[in-house]
């Protein structure tokens, strides 16, 4: 995935709130977590917490492995089980297919996921590639993404 320009990020092992967890959990999952990825060489360095809830906690154990949070400016709820058109409909209506926006997708089936499988995911990224080329917009890594919106 590094070789073909793509960026991995991390998100968690167990998905579980900040809000409902400690300091030292969140830590140890980070930990572990960044651990198996350096493993396989892989060193992560954008952070999208599970559900996009952060703590104080949060911010401490990024700022100690300097892992940059990251959010998204559009939630597909790809995980409800809907289809292509009616997640590509949300997001026009929304207008969040624009330069800089982060849309949230989900090529998992993970805890409260009411879908069997990821294809209609995989439709609406093929979509929105289409429509962004449309637009004059390029897909970037969440880390540019982020870089240029600091600036």
């Amino acid at each position: 995935m590094g070789e073909a320009g793509h960026e991995v990020g991390f998100h968690c092992l167990d998905h579980v709130r900040h809000s409902e967890c400690g300091g030292a959990e969140i830590a140890a999952d980070v930990r572990e977590g960044l651990a198996m990825l350096a493993s396989i060489g892989v060193r992560p360095t954008a952070w999208r917490t599970p559900w996009g809830v952060v703590t104080e906690a949060t911010y401490r154990v990024a700022a100690e492995h300097e892992l940059e949070i990251c959010g998204w400016s559009f939630d597909s709820h790809d995980w409800r089980g809907d289809s292509r058109e009616r997640m590509l409909a949300a997001l026009a209506a929304e207008d969040g297919l624009r330069d800089g926006a982060v849309v949230l997708m989900h090529d998992g089936i993970g805890p409260g996921a009411l879908r069997a499988g990821c294809a209609e995911t995989v439709a609406l990224a093929e979509a929105l590639l289409v429509a962004a080329e449309a637009r004059g917009l390029r897909a970037a890594i969440v880390s540019e993404t982020m870089r240029r919106a600091a600036a």
